[in-house]
């Protein structure tokens, strides 16, 4: 009997250390809840090592709309699996992640001066009297026929030069390439295309968006100077509208990406990209659902990946043959 009462009291023991541990781990899911994606895309997969070689066959649609959206300042692993952005995390289970993006550099205007001009034109720094003159996205789209605007949330009016004076400085014109450009800036037909984004809605609304669109939220929603959440709520607001709208539906496409990482990543990729690894999400229904690319991108590529679409000459280093068009989102069947 004095066996039979020891092994009971060892059990007990070992009972009484365990169930404290089961308890907090209980606890702990209570509290902190986490939004999982699959496992393509957990952490291991999204590790910065760039794939060489070609992008896979396909072929880019004659979009009839592009959109683009530039956030801030955030790494790839801080979005993908954080329930603080679920919304994002929707949209990446649902449609196209480029896994393996990268940004040009460090800090935020070289990056967007690159993405419509294919090249940082020098500037290494945020500047408001860098003017550049230089070819741009904008000469190709009205040589090639093609409306555009740019829109700025928080602009105080269109064509507006300097940053807003408002306590929190919501606009910010390091965020705004289109205005760094003189044929732009000093064209007054071409600069009254760079309006505040309370247009866009008027727009939206009207089904009158310009064939190309791009969109700047203001230092908030971008999650410049606010939290994830912030910005997860602004993009559910919007983008639920474009997709929902003819532009987008008939043939669109939406590209949403981030200007480069938090600054003291400078992970890289192809050649010209060091500006850390960051999240694009191809959002349009002529991509594949649900597809994850491993294929190594940066925003040349973007830029290259509109040129070819609407048969545009490639500016800068979109040329660059390490500059791939992202191809593989698009079925190779798909037509021009």
């Amino acid at each position: 009997m004095s066996f039979i009462r020891h092994r009971r009291v060892l059990l007990m023991c070992a009972l009484a250390g365990i169930l404290p541990l089961i308890l907090i781990g209980v606890a702990s899911a209570i509290v902190e809840p986490r939004t999982y994606l699959p496992v393509i895309l957990g952490p291991q997969m999204l590790a910065p090592t760039p794939t060489a070689g070609p992008a896979p066959l396909g072929n880019i649609p004659a979009f009839r709309h592009v959109i683009t959206i530039m956030m801030e300042n955030e790494t790839i692993d801080e979005i993908l699996g954080n329930s603080k952005a679920p919304y994002i995390n929707r949209l990446a289970q649902q449609y196209a992640v480029a896994a393996n993006y990268y940004g040009i550099t460090h800090p935020s205007l070289p990056n967007y001066i690159a993405t419509i001009s294919g090249d940082t034109q020098g500037i290494t720094g945020n500047c408001n009297d860098c003017f550049i003159d230089a070819p741009n996205i904008v000469d190709q789209l009205e040589g090639a026929g093609k409306t555009w605007k740019a829109y700025m949330e928080s602009m105080p009016s269109s064509c507006f030069i300097g940053d807003s004076t408002d306590k929190n400085k919501l606009y910010r014109q390091k965020h705004n390439p289109f205005i760094y450009f003189d044929s732009i800036r000093n064209n007054p037909a071409r600069c009254a295309n760079i309006v505040p984004f309370t247009q866009f809605a008027v727009d939206l609304q009207a089904n009158t968006l310009p064939d190309y669109v791009w969109i700047t939220p203001n230092m908030c929603n971008s999650i410049h100077d606010c939290l994830l959440e912030t910005g997860d709520a602004w993009l559910q607001t919007w983008v639920s509208k474009i997709l929902a709208a003819p532009a987008w539906q008939q043939d669109g496409v939406l590209f949403l990406t981030f200007d480069e990482s938090d600054p003291s990543n400078n992970s890289s990729c192809c050649v010209y990209a060091v500006g850390g690894h960051i999240l694009t999400l191809v959002i349009s229904p002529l991509a594949k659902p649900a597809y994850q690319s491993q294929v190594a991108y940066d925003h040349y590529s973007l830029l290259r990946t509109i040129e070819q679409a609407w048969g545009m000459p490639l500016l800068g280093k979109a040329s660059c043959d390490c500059s791939q068009p992202m191809t593989d989102f698009f079925p190779a069947n798909m037509a021009k």
